[in-house]
């Protein structure tokens, strides 16, 4: 059953700590109100009751990405704290999952990030496209890969005739290692022709979540290899020995059909309101007026941001900004590193606080088994509202560890 809210007001010392069971019904995000209580809301989805294909609904599949935090949790929040017509911020923007969420609902968002992938997937993932352009220009491209296809010749000299001013040859060391020869030269060959066309986000965000795929790796593996697999391998995923991957061509296909589908779905929710999307680093930042803050900032000692598409910033030669990053993996776990994580946390929100009305919601969702976020509120002139522990108790892939995120609703005073 679910804990009794304390007597109002309620101070930093004194915030209202909600857990949940798993015996209450299921939070659906469309019934949610601004008078909704938080202390009724259900936020611990089984798989069943909110399966995979719901949470990587439409463009929120648009291309893996480790982290991120699920649509149906940012509607709630949105739909309890803010209104059409308001303005949110996202300073941890990452995949951009407040922005797409806050635009279905006609609300007005500005994210920044210091990973310039990031910013080319929110960018592909927020545009408003002419649909029937979008179509062409996939399906032309397309059928330009399609001499390429192992089907249609399994010679590599086919190459040389393809497109002469193709560059599909690289001395990037990371991609000779990373891709096998004509998985390389088949995704040198779709980026090539991206210059070509409008819609160069999107085909870079297709040729990228092909190339995530197409890596010398084990199947079951995608989202923290080690070292490139070259030699066959038992497959947990699919129970049998497997080869490494040799081919990148069927992925583009997959991947560009997939995308073209998903940008439809997406249009059909598609407000008018205004997205910004900013490659900085928020802790700098000037940030517009806004009404309320809403993000999920990096786990302290968890994912490395920029090396889990490190693919992506070889292919395109992006910016590297992972000095940057705030509770990096590679920075450890360290007490120096905690308080170097609080630190970062409290400039971004002291500098985002600058801009936010009297008022104004923060709603943060974080990873804190550490117990770090009490010291950033009371750092930040903040009033706590409510800390909510939810169990998130369904993963994807072999990441099956269960733990629980707390999402603090913080009022700047």
């Amino acid at each position: 059953m679910t804990s009794q809210p304390l007597p109002l007001p309620i101070t930093k010392e004194e915030a209202r700590i909600v857990y949940y069971t798993g015996t209450e019904t299921p939070t659906k995000p469309g019934d949610v109100t601004p008078d909704t209580p938080l202390h009724e809301l259900y936020l611990n989805w089984t798989e069943k009751e909110l399966p995979e294909r719901e949470r990587t609904k439409h463009v929120h599949r648009l291309h893996p990405y480790l982290g991120k935090y699920i649509p149906q949790l940012v509607e709630i929040f949105l739909r309890k704290f803010f209104a059409p017509g308001q303005t949110i911020l996202d300073p941890f923007a990452g995949s951009g999952t407040t922005l797409v969420q806050a635009n279905e609902l006609g609300i007005h968002s500005i994210g920044f990030d210091v990973s310039a992938f990031n910013v080319v997937l929110m960018k592909a993932k927020t545009g408003r496209y002419d649909l029937d352009k979008a179509e062409k220009e996939i399906k032309h491209i397309l059928s330009r890969m399609e001499p390429l296809r192992p089907d249609n010749s399994c010679q590599m000299p086919l190459f040389n005739s393809f497109t002469p001013s193709l560059h599909l040859e690289t001395d990037n060391d990371y991609l000779n290692a990373w891709f096998a020869p004509r998985s390389l030269k088949e995704l040198l060959a779709f980026q090539s022709l991206i210059p070509e066309y409008e819609y160069q986000d999107l085909l870079s965000v297709i040729i990228s979540r092909s190339a995530r795929s197409a890596r010398l790796t084990t199947h079951f593996d995608l989202d923290f290899p080690k070292y490139p697999q070259t030699e066959p391998y038992y497959c947990y995923k699919h129970s049998r020995i497997c080869q490494p991957t040799q081919t990148a061509i069927q992925f583009i296909q997959r991947y560009s059909l997939d995308t073209l589908a998903r940008i439809k779905e997406y249009a059909k929710l598609q407000s008018d309101a205004a997205i910004e999307i900013h490659h900085q680093d928020s802790v700098t930042a000037h940030i517009p007026p806004i009404d309320g803050i809403i993000t999920s900032p990096p786990y302290v000692g968890l994912i490395d941001y920029h090396e889990q598409h490190r693919y992506a910033y070889e292919l395109f030669n992006l910016e590297d900004h992972r000095s940057e990053e705030i509770g990096a993996a590679e920075k450890g776990l360290s007490k120096k590193a905690k308080r170097d994580y609080q630190s970062g946390i409290i400039n971004v929100f002291h500098n985002a606080s600058q801009s936010l009305r009297s008022g104004g919601y923060f709603i943060v969702v974080a990873g804190d088994k550490f117990e770090l976020y009490g010291e950033i509120a009371a750092a930040l002139d903040v009033k706590v509202e409510a800390i909510i522990k939810r169990h998130v108790n369904r993963r994807t892939g072999r990441r099956s560890t269960e733990f629980y995120e707390s999402i603090f609703v913080w009022r700047k005073k």
